[in-house]
């Protein structure tokens, strides 16, 4: 599990933000166990993508651009058109 993760919960649903350097492979069994979603930025490429628990596997959403709080916004659009809220 990721400790002492941050939460922008400014709107409904909250998202988890990721430090940087965390690998995708620890977001994935984090997310197993917690279900909440969150952002993390993508090593490398600068862009955020977001993660999310669909009951029995975790989903990647990829391209939500390179701005933090733009990606937050586009992450909780998608997740409500999808009725991951």
């Amino acid at each position: 599990m990721l400790d002492d993760l941050e939460y922008d919960d400014s709107e409904s649903p909250a998202i988890g933000l990721v430090p940087d350097g965390v690998s995708l492979e620890d977001v994935r069994d984090h997310i197993k166990i917690a279900h909440s979603p969150l952002l993390v930025l993508q090593g490398g490429s600068g862009q955020y993508a977001g993660v999310y628990w669909t009951g029995t596997k975790a989903v990647v959403t990829e391209d939500l651009g390179s701005d933090h709080d733009q990606a937050i916004c586009e992450f909780r659009d998608y997740l409500r058109e999808h009725g991951e809220t």
